[in-house]
C-alpha cells in the first residue's frame, strides 16, 4: 500500500523534469542562433547586415519585457502569500553592484541614441531602436531582480522555466554582442601598436564598420564615439551578472527549501585596517600604471617597451603579495577544526563553477604566452618579464579559488544566545549587586551541571535567599575557592577565544586585501590594458589571426573572473 501510494508522487517529478531538460534546450538553441547571427555579422556574411543582429536581440529583449511583467502583475495580485525564499541567492551587495552598472549602462544607451541621431542619414533605424529598448529593459530587470531574485517559483512552474531561461540568454547574447563590438574596437587599436614596437610584417586589414556617412556635430561625435567604449566594460559586467542570478532563479525554480533563519552578516570595516590601507595602494598604484601605459603603449619602440615592462614589473609584485596573501589564509584554515556545510545551495554551487570555469580564460592565454617564449627565435628584453607573470597567473589563481571555494563551504562559528544576552546578579549578604558576564558562570557552570551541582540561578532562584546564618558564612568560604577555580578557566577561555579572534581578524584582512587587488585586476583588461595583444611575441609564434581568436575568446572569462572573485571575497569577508 504505502508503495502504491508513493508512485504518484514519484511520477510526479518527471513533468517537472522534462520541463527542465526542455527549457534548458530551447536557451541553448535561442543562444547558438543568435551566436551564429553575431559571428555572421561579425565576418561580413553575405546577406546578414547589423540591423539583422539588432533586431533578433531586440525581439528577444521584447519577449523578455513581457515575460516580467506578466510575472510582476501575477506577483502583486499574489502579494498576499507567504512564497519561499532562497536567503542565498540575491544578496544586497549583489544589486547594488548591478544597479551601479546598469546605470552606467543606461549611460552607455544615451551615447548611443545621440550617435544615431548625428549620423541617423546613413544608419539603420534598427540602431536606434536598440538603445530605446535596452534602456528599458535594463530598468525593469533590475526592478525584477531587486524584488523576486530570491524567490522559489512553486505555481506555473513550466511556463515560468521557459520564461526565465529565456532571460537568462537574452542576456547572455547582450553580453557577447558587447565583448564583440569592444574587441574589434581593441583590434583597431592593437594593429597601431604593433607597428610601432616594430612588428611591420604583421598585414591584416580590421574593420570597425564605421558609418559611410560624415557626422552633424564634429564634436558630440567623438565624445560619444570614444566615451561609447569606456563603458562598454560595465554593460559587459552588468549583462553577466544579470544572467548568473538569472540562472540561479531558474535553478530554484520547484526546489524544496529548507525553513531555517538565516544569520545576517553585514560588512565592517571594523578590524581590516590594514588589508584596506594595502589593498588602496596597490588600487592607486594600478590605477596610474594603467594611465601610464596608455599614454606611452604605441608613442614610440622605447616608450612602448617601457609601458610593457613596467606592467610586468608592478603585475609580478601584485600577483606575489596575493599568492602569499591566500597561503597564510590556507595555512589558517588547516590549522582549525571547522566543518564544510554540504548542504544544497544552488548559488554557491554556481559560484564556484564559475570561478573554476572563468579561470580557465587566464590559463589559456599564459599557458599561450609560456610556450611564446619557450618557442621564439628572437626575444625582447620586455618579453622575459612576460615568463614569471604568466607562471605567476596560473599559480594565484590556484590558490585563490581553493580559498574562495573553501571559504563559502565552511560554516559560520555558532555563538551560544545566553553568552550574548545574559548577564548573573549575585546578591551579597550586603545588598551589593555583581554583574558579571555569563560567560563565567555558564563555563563554569558547565562542569557543575556534569557533577550533578547545578547552580543556583538556573534553579531559576537567588543564592541570598536560600542561605542564612552558618549557611552564609559557608557560602563565603566557598567563594574564595571559586575565584581560583574561576580565575583559572576564565584564563583558559580567554585564551582560546583570544586566538579566534586573531585568526579570523588576519583573515578578514587577506579577504579585503584580495577583495581590492581583484578590482584592481580587472581595470587593466577592461579599460584597454592588455599586453597579451601588444607585446606582439605571441602573433609571431602562433600567426596573427589565431593568436587574436584565442585572446579574444579567452579575455572576456578573464575579465570576468576578476569581477566575480571581487564579489565572492565581499561575501567571505562579511561571513568570516
Amino acid at each position: 500500500m504505502d508503495q502504491a501510494a508513493g508512485c504518484p508522487a514519484v511520477g510526479g517529478s518527471y513533468p517537472q523534469k522534462n520541463a527542465e531538460i526542455l527549457s534548458s534546450q530551447y536557451g541553448i538553441n535561442l543562444f547558438l542562433a543568435g551566436l551564429l547571427l553575431t559571428f555572421a555579422w561579425a565576418v561580413h556574411a553575405v546577406g546578414i547586415s547589423k540591423s539583422h543582429l539588432l533586431s533578433y536581440l531586440i525581439t528577444l529583449m521584447l519577449i523578455q519585457l513581457l515575460w516580467m511583467l506578466w510575472y510582476l502583475c501575477r506577483s502583486c495580485t499574489q502579494r498576499r502569500l507567504i512564497r519561499d525564499k532562497d536567503t542565498h541567492a540575491g544578496a544586497r551587495w549583489l544589486k547594488c553592484g548591478i544597479t551601479l552598472f546598469a546605470v552606467i549602462t543606461l549611460i552607455l544607451d544615451s551615447f548611443k541614441i545621440g550617435y544615431y541621431i548625428d549620423f541617423s542619414n546613413c544608419l539603420s533605424p534598427t540602431e536606434g531602436i536598440f538603445p530605446v529598448t535596452h534602456a528599458v529593459h535594463t530598468i525593469l530587470q533590475v526592478y525584477f531582480l531587486w524584488c523576486h531574485a530570491k524567490d522559489v517559483i512553486q505555481s506555473f512552474k513550466t511556463l515560468e522555466r521557459f520564461g526565465v531561461i529565456h532571460s537568462v540568454f537574452t542576456n547572455l547574447l547582450l553580453w557577447t554582442n558587447g565583448v564583440l563590438t569592444e574587441s574589434k574596437h581593441q583590434l583597431n587599436e592593437h594593429k597601431e601598436r604593433l607597428i610601432t614596437l616594430g612588428f611591420g610584417n604583421i598585414t591584416v586589414v580590421l574593420d570597425d564598420h564605421a558609418p559611410q556617412c560624415n557626422c552633424t556635430t564634429t564634436t558630440l561625435c567623438s565624445i560619444f564615439s570614444q566615451g561609447i567604449y569606456y563603458l562598454y566594460p560595465f554593460n559587459i559586467e552588468y549583462h553577466i551578472l544579470a544572467s548568473t542570478m538569472l540562472y540561479v532563479l531558474w535553478k530554484n525554480i520547484g526546489r524544496k527549501v529548507e525553513h531555517h533563519q538565516q544569520n545576517k552578516t553585514p560588512f565592517k570595516f571594523h578590524g581590516i585596517t590594514v588589508g584596506m590601507i594595502f589593498g588602496l595602494i596597490v588600487l592607486t598604484s594600478t590605477i596610474a600604471i594603467v594611465v601610464v601605459y596608455l599614454i606611452q603603449i604605441g608613442g614610440s619602440k622605447i616608450k612602448s617597451e617601457l609601458a610593457l615592462t613596467m606592467f610586468y614589473l608592478h603585475a609580478i609584485f601584485v600577483l606575489a603579495l596575493m599568492c602569499t596573501a591566500g597561503i597564510v589564509a590556507l595555512l589558517i584554515y588547516r590549522l582549525e577544526d571547522r566543518s564544510l556545510d554540504n548542504s544544497k545551495n544552488p548559488a554557491r554551487k554556481l559560484d564556484a563553477e564559475l570561478l573554476v570555469g572563468t579561470a580557465a580564460g587566464s590559463w589559456l592565454l599564459s599557458w599561450g604566452s609560456i610556450l611564446a617564449i619557450i618557442c621564439a627565435q628572437g626575444h625582447p628584453k620586455y618579453t622575459w618579464y612576460n615568463l614569471p607573470y604568466s607562471v605567476l597567473v596560473i599559480i594565484e589563481k590556484y590558490i585563490q579559488n581553493l580559498f574562495i571555494i573553501e571559504s563559502i563551504h565552511r560554516e559560520q562559528e555558532k555563538v551560544n544566545d545566553d553568552i550574548k544576552t545574559l548577564r548573573i546578579v549575585t546578591v551579597s549578604r550586603g545588598s551589593t549587586l555583581s554583574l558579571t558576564p555569563l560567560y563565567k558562570e555558564i563555563y563554569n557552570g558547565r562542569a557543575a551541571r556534569d557533577s550533578g551541582d547545578i547552580p543556583c540561578l538556573f534553579k531559576g532562584s537567588i543564592c541570598g535567599r536560600e542561605n542564612d546564618g552558618a549557611g552564609v558564612a559557608k557560602e563565603e568560604t566557598s567563594q574564595d575557592n571559586s575565584l581560583v577555580m574561576h580565575s583559572a578557566s576564565d584564563f583558559s577561555f580567554y585564551s582560546r577565544n583570544s586566538v579566534t579572534n586573531n585568526k579570523r581578524r588576519i583573515l578578514k584582512n587577506i579577504a579585503a586585501f584580495l577583495f581590492l587587488c581583484n578590482l584592481s585586476l580587472w581595470i587593466p583588461p577592461a579599460f584597454g590594458c592588455r599586453p597579451e595583444y601588444d607585446n606582439g611575441l605571441e602573433e609571431i609564434v602562433f600567426g596573427f589571426e589565431p593568436w587574436i581568436i584565442v585572446v579574444n575568446l579567452a579575455m572576456p572569462f578573464s575579465i570576468f573572473y576578476r569581477m566575480h572573485s571581487a564579489a565572492s571575497l565581499f561575501e567571505v569577508n562579511c561571513k568570516t
